[in-house]
């Protein structure tokens, strides 16, 4: 399946429409609904688990990659969805979640969690040693030197191969990264950092010479795309939408090397007409996460308000308020993100773009409240009126007969709007 990323690389080079969206996301609904968005269209689906959600330690998820494959892959088998259709990516493999050690004690690591994400068969592998390590020296611009990110990134892909080799595979590999190194949203158009072309042809320059020096010729013909900052980024309450004015000397400097494709980040909450303007301008690859997850809590908001109407007060399964004691006794995932008042914060830590919120899905409490939210929502009749108010889409659906009102067809069907977005970009769907 990794050779089809390299053929949607080479048909969107040649001036196809053609494009690829991935699901970085390990939450339930999320993959459940994708995989069958993917079974109804009939097209490849690739999944991403990103180096702190998923490692060799479990990450933050409590998966290590042979985890998440086998649970990717149950859905799949009950869903029907032939799983050789599916492409597991690694995103962000490299020393990230050990950036305050040394950096021996980072790649030994860091090597191990390729290993491990190869061995589980994630065939598209994106290398990122971009970020500085315990006791290092940056640039004035906060950024390492170019040839010690590309040396890592062979080590690195030396390791991949050498385990792909053994299990019969050959990734596909993607470089470079985004600015800054991941995690931070911005909060004014101005705070982003727009890749300049010559860093581009450095990145890629100097990383194919580190492959060479390593032996790795035959797997640098396997490099898909490179990562680039486009101006494509969101905050809490904004998004900054693509402009491809700010690409053009990007996209000259790409058509050098008529191999490759861009690789694009945070491209959540773009239109579709954006999107779309991005596949044209060779961001052959689309990620999307939090977006997905934002549309699954505003569905499960909603149909906590329609509980609200329905439900008496020793009732309800009061699912908001459950979300917001737990992620006020619980901080780690949202205080460095959000900053602000304590009106600010209440808003932010339920309804910001960033969506800090997904981190908190599996807690036990909260996952107690949304079956009792389910619970009761299924034993009430729901008046279609309340759909109409609070979910007007998925309403029109039903008067259409194309949805059942049930909980899960809910909000599998918010989710599956902003899918719907992505495959229209990438020329899957004829319209959004």
């Amino acid at each position: 399946m990794s050779d089809e990323i390299l053929k949607i690389v080479h048909n969107n080079r040649a001036g196809n429409l053609s494009g690829i969206y991935s699901v970085c996301s390990a939450n339930p609904f999320v993959l459940r609904t994708s995989i069958k968005f993917a079974k109804r269209n009939n097209t490849d689906l690739l999944i991403e688990a990103t180096s702190n959600q998923v490692d060799q330690y479990g990450g933050y998820t409590g998966m290590k990659p042979i985890d998440f494959r086998n649970y990717v892959q149950k859905l799949s088998d009950e869903i029907g969805f032939p799983f050789n259709k599916i492409i597991l990516g690694g995103d962000h493999l490299g020393p990230n979640v050990w950036q305050n050690e040394p950096k021996d004690s980072a790649m030994i690591q860091a090597k191990e969690q390729i290993k491990k994400y190869v061995e589980a068969g994630f065939t598209k592998i994106h290398l990122d040693a971009s970020m500085r390590l315990d006791g290092e020296s940056v640039k004035e611009n906060g950024l390492l030197e170019a040839e010690i990110v590309a040396e890592r990134s062979s080590i690195l892909c030396q390791t991949a191969e050498e385990t792909a080799k053994e299990i019969g595979t050959k990734p596909v590999y993607v470089i470079g990264t985004d600015v800054p190194v991941p995690g931070g949203a911005k909060e004014t158009e101005e705070d982003i950092r727009i890749t300049e072309p010559e860093e581009l042809s450095e990145t890629i320059e100097v990383t194919k010479k580190a492959f060479y020096s390593a032996g790795l010729q035959e797997a640098w013909d396997r490099v898909a795309a490179v990562v680039v900052q486009p101006g494509v980024e969101f905050s809490d309450t904004q998004v900054f939408d693509y402009n491809r004015k700010k690409s053009e000397a990007l996209i000259r400097k790409l058509s050098n090397y008529n191999s490759l494709a861009f690789e694009a980040h945070s491209t959540d909450y773009q239109t579709a007409e954006k999107l779309r303007e991005m596949i044209d301008d060779n961001f052959a690859i689309l990620k999307v996460g939090p977006w997905l997850t934002f549309a699954m809590r505003e569905a499960l908001f909603a149909l906590s308000f329609i509980e609200d109407e329905l439900i008496t007060k020793e009732n309800k399964s009061g699912i908001r308020d459950v979300i917001e004691k737990e992620m006020k006794s619980n901080p780690r995932y949202w205080e460095k993100h959000y900053h602000g008042d304590s009106t600010y914060l209440k808003i932010a830590r339920s309804f910001s773009y960033s969506d800090r919120i997904r981190y908190y899905w599996t807690n036990i409490h909260i996952e107690l409240a949304m079956r009792k939210l389910f619970d009761n929502l299924q034993k009430a009749s729901i008046p279609v009126t309340l759909i109409s108010q609070f979910l007007p889409k998925q309403y029109d659906l039903h008067r259409k007969g194309k949805l059942e009102i049930k909980p899960v067809n809910l909000i599998e069907n918010k989710i599956e709007e902003v899918l719907r977005i992505y495959s229209y970009a990438v020329g899957e769907l004829d319209e959004k």
